[in-house]
Formats: structure tokens, C-alpha cells, sequence
């Protein structure tokens, strides 16, 4: 069932985009929150009163907002994200990738990260913010590694396989893809008591 974005009138809805709540028959005992194209989707069990949607979105809002800020505080700006590359090349691909800059930015909605290696820059989508540690540092030596090789051959596979969760953090990017793709509709997320 299709979604409606909550007035801000009915609840306490504190968000820096819309919210959409999507309703789902299949949804029986759980809530889910994520971000998507700047907006924040909570989806709920179709049974929900009014009451309790208000509640469990200011409850999912606020959690997911909590989560972002931690995890924002622990990646931090444009300064510590260039120095997180710089030890990734030196751990994982011998110190050779040396990038002249590594940024946040907000424009990438469909990539993850992109790199320039004809200018030695890098940027990462602010997406990553609201994923674990180890999926940055995955996105950041998989650019630092085109500006050993720019193209996707085995060379450049090679390399990106350093770094010892490459895999793990592939298949979770693949897992965020999937739910994307499908608009969220497993049945996963928190248990609703």
C-alpha cells in the first residue's frame, strides 16, 4: 500500500526531509526506518491505529536521527576522512594511492563513492554516514584503488581484495541495493513488542 507523508501537525516529526510511512499487509510485528533520496520511509505493519503510527515514527525518526549523529561524530568532516584514507593505503594497497583530496558530498544518490584519477580526488556519498565503519573504509580502498587502476579489471580486484572485509562489506552494500530496489518491503527491522 502506498505511502503518505505524515503532517507535522499529528506528531512530533523531527527530520531534516519528509517523512513517508508505507503501510504493509505482509508487516506483522515489526517497524524499519532508512533514509531514501531525502526523505526518511518508516514502514509499519498495515494494522497500525493512527496512534500508533504517530508514535512508532517519532520513536523510529528519533532513533534513526540519534544513529546518524553517532555516527556522523565518529566519521567526521573532510579532514578525518582524508586522513582514514591515508591509512587505509598505507594498510591495505602499500601506500601507493596518495589522494589529493577526500570529501563528503550529498550529490551522489546512485553511486556510493567516485574518484578522479586524473586529479587524485575522491568523494564519497553522505549516505555512508549511516553505515558501519567497515563499509566507509571498503568504499575508500575500492577508490583509492582506481588511482592505481582506473578500470575494473582483475588488477584492480585484486587489489580492493586487501582489504580483509571487502566481501562482507560488499554483500551489505548489496543487501542496502536490494531493499532500495524493492521499496523496503521485507519484513526485518525492529520488533514492535
Amino acid at each position: 500500500m502506498p505511502g503518505t507523508t505524515p503532517d507535522p501537525s499529528r506528531g512530533p516529526f523531527s527530520t531534516d526531509g519528509p517523512v513517508e510511512v508505507r503501510r504493509s499487509a505482509r508487516r506483522r510485528r515489526t517497524v524499519t526506518a532508512y533514509r531514501e533520496s531525502g526523505r526518511t520511509v518508516v514502514l509499519i505493519p498495515a494494522a497500525f491505529t493512527p496512534a500508533e503510527e504517530r508514535r512508532w515514527v517519532a520513536q523510529m525518526v528519533a532513533k534513526l536521527q540519534t544513529r546518524e549523529d553517532r555516527r556522523k561524530r565518529s566519521l567526521g568532516g573532510d579532514e578525518e576522512l582524508m586522513g582514514r584514507a591515508r591509512a587505509l593505503s598505507a594498510a591495505h594497497l602499500g601506500g601507493v594511492p596518495q589522494p589529493a583530496s577526500v570529501r563528503w558530498v550529498d550529490n551522489q544518490q546512485r553511486r556510493w563513492g567516485s574518484c578522479t584519477p586524473a586529479d587524485g580526488s575522491i568523494r564519497l556519498s553522505s549516505r555512508l554516514r549511516s553505515m558501519p565503519e567497515y563499509v566507509v573504509d571498503y568504499v575508500l580502498v575500492h577508490e583509492l584503488a582506481h588511482l592505481i587502476e582506473p578500470r575494473h579489471d582483475a588488477r584492480f580486484w585484486a587489489l580492493v581484495a586487501g582489504y580483509p572485509r571487502a566481501e562482507r562489506a560488499r554483500g551489505f552494500l548489496e543487501g542496502v541495493e536490494s531493499v532500495r530496489a524493492d521499496g523496503g518491503s521485507g519484513d526485518d527491522g525492529d520488533l514492535v513488542d
